[in-house]
């Protein structure tokens, strides 16, 4: 998803620039974070990347009440209720922005700003001393960054011609047509894989991984390297059954990298800020000794395993 604005300029929706990230790909790298994606993962910690639209997050724990929102607001979205704490009607909230403009404790904050390829790539270009020192370079992230496919090649095209390492963070959730164009130029792919039975990975994300799995051979067979990424969720696709399935998939396709990210609730508070129910409720972090099998079980394909 693109705009367009008065002088036909394209411009991509962008959530986050995160610098000097460390877990993204080698080296330092700047980490541009699209905004936007096909899958609805229960577990998801970003889940102001989803929308392909911008969003106004509300953090109630930061409000000074204040109330200068009340009057700031064109649609009266924001309510003062009897205890003096403040919410938003998320029915006529237009995510305007207008009550983040005059918010003095930043408890209300924009997800998704429209920007030019040259906007964003001024901000990778600030890092470039720190990819060459420590051969890191740019790592295109989401949401789902081919969902933009356009904007996407444009800064890849940017990074190419500077010479800058770029890497791409996907779902896989893309038809081919789009990947194989995407991924032309770029030096490594990151590539998540949530579960290998069809049926159970609908019900976790929304769609099955038919096309996911036939993209992950498609880009192994371009000889890019890559690394798959495995989200671990308790109960979810932490099972011995998934695991060794997931183990003989990627000894069957020559992929030997994998990453496990254990589940964690650190953006749960996120849903709260966006007016949105957490699905997994109370469910606990994972337990040291269950990604410590993870780990065994997968490194019994003879697969290089990290825990990031």
């Amino acid at each position: 998803m693109t705009q367009q604005d008065a002088s036909s300029e394209v411009k991509g929706l962008i959530y986050n620039i995160q610098r000097y990230s460390t877990e993204d790909g080698p080296g330092l790298r700047t980490t541009v974070f699209f905004k936007g994606c096909p899958l609805r993962c229960l577990w998801c910690s970003n889940p102001e990347s989803i929308s392909h639209k911008p969003q106004m997050m509300f953090f109630p724990q930061t409000c000074v009440q204040c109330y200068a929102c009340l009057e700031a607001c064109p649609k009266g979205a924001n309510k003062k209720m009897e205890d003096g704490s403040v919410v938003v009607d998320r029915t006529i909230c237009q995510n305007c922005g207008a009550c983040i403009d005059v918010c003095p404790a930043n408890a209300r904050q924009m997800s998704g700003k429209w920007m030019t390829a040259d906007e964003v790539f001024e901000v990778i270009k600030k890092d470039s001393v720190y990819y060459t020192n420590s051969d890191g370079g740019v790592t295109f992230s989401g949401g789902e960054c081919t969902a933009q496919a356009d904007f996407l090649i444009e800064l890849i095209d940017k990074c190419y011609n500077m010479g800058f390492h770029t890497c791409v963070d996907t779902c896989g959730f893309a038809s081919w047509e789009v990947l194989e164009k995407v991924l032309s130029k770029v030096d490594m792919v990151l590539f998540d894989i949530k579960h290998m039975d069809p049926e159970k990975h609908k019900e976790i994300t929304g769609v099955d991984n038919q096309l996911i799995l036939e993209n992950a051979g498609k880009i192994k067979n371009m000889g890019i390297e890559m690394h798959i990424r495995f989200p671990m969720i308790p109960g979810y696709n932490d099972d011995e059954k998934n695991l060794k399935a997931l183990g003989r998939f990627m000894k069957l396709w020559g992929l030997d990298k994998i990453d496990i990210l254990p589940y964690h609730r650190m953006g749960s508070n996120k849903y709260e800020a966006l007016g949105q129910r957490y699905f997994l409720g109370d469910l606990p972090s994972l337990e040291r000794e269950n990604v410590k099998k993870a780990v065994n079980i997968l490194e019994s394909y003879d697969l290089e395993v990290d825990v990031v």
